[in-house]
């Protein structure tokens, strides 16, 4: 352990950014070709390295890369898990979104922190040890997902071929927190009706766009009844998205002087662990009978969107004191020289990540934790190049902590 925090002290910094900046000027948005064509990279990478790397299909042509360091035998194997599709490029950038621009304090990109750092700075610790001549015990399995923007479809697809290890760690952007629990996450509809007349005789009318201004407060303060500890409650969230109020179920909007009669509004969800959608939609429908109670002739109802057969992103959760988790804060201590922040922390504990089909599908003991997150999906998105880094020489910490150096 001291040979590897000797060698992750006297980290190439400079070979590390510049994986980096190559993983960010593959354009690889999300359902795109351009996805496949990073995947693809990274098995070439993994190859060049002497780690046993495989596509493995997802869907359509869609393929995620997974490379295996394989031990001498005997230790405990652990998994790097990151995606490497990225959402797209917004209005407001001042750098090329895939330039790989590196100046003195970040490193920008599209997806750079969401999460291409992440999968950098795993990728960058096993090519450290492996450069290094370091052999470990147990396997270090990297795996480069796709299709994470769609429900996780990649993680899923590499779980049911068999994708799996003793421990796991998610690098999703964190600033180098673990987090030991994060929500799952849902989407609503709900449909307000109420009872038009003309201006004039608004009085008589029972307005569905008022109603809708009572009640979107209110929702976006809803904590769900069945949350059993403050960390649960911590991370339940509702938030409304979009509205959409005017005339009949149509929605006609060229009569203005009438009353709404009817609204239609959509938003979000973020439940716990042990925590149901069921329960979240009853207490949306409990808020909605609180809303008919205030405005009498108000007609409401709700239910959960239809994801078109897409999976849902599980909530994840790992006790604090679990190996993995102790391993992790031991690596930032070293690194860092204080304690690493642990627990269900936001706004982290507001994603959905794939640790949570890990969780969900394998029982499998991990935790949340990667570079980026304060300057994600934004803008000139970006990394801090100290926590980038910091995040390489933790990673190779825990890795020689997990699987053991021979």
């Amino acid at each position: 352990m001291t040979d590897v925090l000797s060698l992750a002290r006297n980290l190439d910094a400079k070979s590390c950014l510049a994986i980096a900046a190559d993983m960010v000027r593959h354009k690889s948005y999300s359902e795109t070709p351009g996805e496949r064509v990073l995947a693809e990279h990274m098995h070439n990478e993994m190859q060049k390295l002497g780690l046993q790397s495989v596509l493995l299909p997802v869907e359509g042509t869609r393929v995620n890369a997974i490379g295996t360091w394989r031990g001498t035998g005997g230790g405990k194997s652990l998994l790097f898990n990151g995606h490497l599709d990225t959402n797209p490029v917004s209005e407001g950038w001042t750098v090329d979104p895939w330039g790989g621009v590196v100046d003195e304090k970040f490193i920008y990109g599209i997806g750079v922190s969401n999460m291409k750092a992440g999968d950098a700075a795993c990728f960058c610790a096993t090519k450290t040890l492996i450069d290094a001549g370091v052999r470990l015990k147990g396997d270090v399995i990297l795996t480069f997902v796709v299709g994470e923007l769609q429900g996780g479809v990649g993680t899923l697809a590499a779980i049911r071929q068999g994708v799996r290890a003793d421990y796991f760690v998610n690098s999703e952007p964190s600033d180098l927190q673990a987090i030991t629990m994060h929500a799952a996450a849902f989407t609503f509809i709900i449909e307000l009706e109420g009872i038009t007349r003309h201006m004039s005789k608004r009085e008589a009318a029972v307005d569905a766009i008022t109603a809708a201004c009572d009640l979107i407060p209110r929702l976006n303060g809803l904590k769900f009844s069945d949350a059993p500890d403050d960390d649960h409650r911590g991370i339940n969230r509702v938030h409304v998205g979009v509205v959409h109020g005017a005339l009949g179920r149509e929605l006609h909007e060229w009569r203005p002087p009438q009353v709404s009669d009817f609204v239609r509004i959509k938003g979000s969800g973020r439940y716990g662990p042990g925590q149901t959608e069921a329960h979240a939609i009853g207490d949306i429908r409990r808020a909605l009978d609180e809303l008919e109670a205030r405005f009498p002739g108000l007609k409401a109802r709700v239910w959960p969107e239809n994801r078109e057969g897409r999976p849902a992103m599980p909530a994840f959760r790992v006790d604090r004191n679990a190996r993995i988790v102790r391993s992790l804060n031991a690596a930032y201590r070293a690194v860092r020289g204080q304690d690493q922040p642990t627990g269900a922390i936001t706004p982290p504990g507001f994603y959905g990540t794939d640790a949570g089909h890990f969780w969900a599908e394998l029982g499998m003991e991990g935790v949340v934790c990667g570079p980026g997150g304060r300057y994600n999906t934004m803008p000139d998105e970006r990394v801090d190049i100290p926590d980038f880094l910091d995040m390489v020489r933790i990673y190779m910490l825990v890795m020689a902590d997990i699987c053991e150096v021979a």
